[in-house]
């Protein structure tokens, strides 16, 4: 198992799948704990050990026939099966490996053959090893890869987290620059890179027959993304990557999102409004000239904070995180 090193205490955070309300967070032993409660990732303490990971259930549900997305702790998962192939996007926390693979098989007797991740954050790519072992292919953005073939650190406000390098097992075999399709269970799965997005090495998922788009953490539902600057993200490259997605999406896509719940294409509006409006505004007080603290003190994002700043990023942290990504 993978470890990570915190040096100092991460913030709590929120959500579940049944209600956008705060939810205690699951201590995740000697990691950066994208993870909380089912199913949304938080960062935790490194002192917190002894996580037990035998409370977490693997919930199945389904979204269109053969597609459905599994929550447990950590990012949310996407799954497709059928004749052809199983097809898992992220996998979540290593020690929550036989849970998945269990849930996996209550609905096809079929091995998994091929996993995306999203990209590279720990909470995503945990059961990599588990699944490569298995012989699953391993799919992921080229940066992505990179990202996991060394010691990454990453940056939450505050603190950081270092995230140490893959094993050999759990490294993507097949890397994308761009973009890739594949052709099974009579579906288009359409995997697509979106830049300097959530980090420098997302992937987007598009189940072009069933109508299912998976984001990767993109996509925050009901709160405050994290964008980990630090890994090349950006606030704007989120905006653009959203827009990509409202652009392929009907009334009727079902999208999943990397924390929260199942959305639909008005709930992605209306995120991409919230980040619009927060970034227009830290712009507009830049160019009034106030200095980063200043902005602060005037709390421009005040209107917003109620509602959306209750989950994993506080309002304060997600402003830092705007005038750290939002160019000058």
């Amino acid at each position: 198992m993978r470890r990570f090193f915190m040096r100092a205490a991460a913030m709590p955070g929120p959500g579940t799948m049944a209600a956008r309300r705060p939810a205690p967070c699951l201590a995740f032993s000697l990691s950066l704990s994208l993870s909380l409660a089912v199913p949304l990732a938080l960062p935790v303490p490194a002192r917190a050990q002894g996580q037990d990971f035998s409370k977490v259930e693997i919930q199945a549900q389904a979204l269109a026939p053969g597609l459905y997305v599994l929550t447990g702790a950590g990012g949310n998962i996407g799954l497709a099966v059928g004749d052809d192939a199983v097809f898992v996007i992220d996998d979540q926390f290593a020690p929550l490996a036989p849970k998945i693979k269990a849930a996996i098989a209550r609905l096809t007797p079929k091995p998994v053959q091929f996993v995306l991740n999203t990209h590279f954050h720990f909470d995503h790519t945990g059961g990599n090893e588990a699944f490569g072992k298995d012989g699953a292919l391993i799919v992921a953005h080229d940066n992505a890869r990179k990202r996991m073939t060394s010691d990454q650190l990453i940056s939450l406000v505050s603190n950081t987290a270092r995230q140490a390098a893959s094993p050999k097992a759990a490294l993507p075999v097949v890397t994308v620059a761009g973009e890739i399709t594949f052709h099974i269970n009579g579906e288009e799965v359409h995997a697509f890179h979106v830049p300097r997005a959530h980090t420098d090495g997302d992937l987007v998922v598009h189940f072009r027959k069933g109508d299912v788009v998976h984001m990767g953490d993109v996509y925050f539902n009901g709160f405050y993304p994290f964008i980990d600057v630090g890994s090349g993200g950006s606030p704007e490259g989120v905006i653009a990557a959203v827009d990509r997605v409202l652009a392929l999406a009907g009334d009727r896509t079902k999208i999943i999102p990397g924390h929260g719940p199942l959305a639909s294409k008005a709930d992605l509006a209306e995120y991409r409004q919230v980040l619009a409006t927060a970034v227009q505004r830290v712009k507009e007080a830049r160019r009034a000239g106030k200095s980063d603290d200043e902005i602060r003190a005037a709390k421009p994002l005040a209107d917003l904070d109620e509602r959306y700043g209750k989950g994993f990023m506080k309002p304060e942290a997600f402003l830092h995180l705007l005038l750290a990504g939002v160019p000058r």
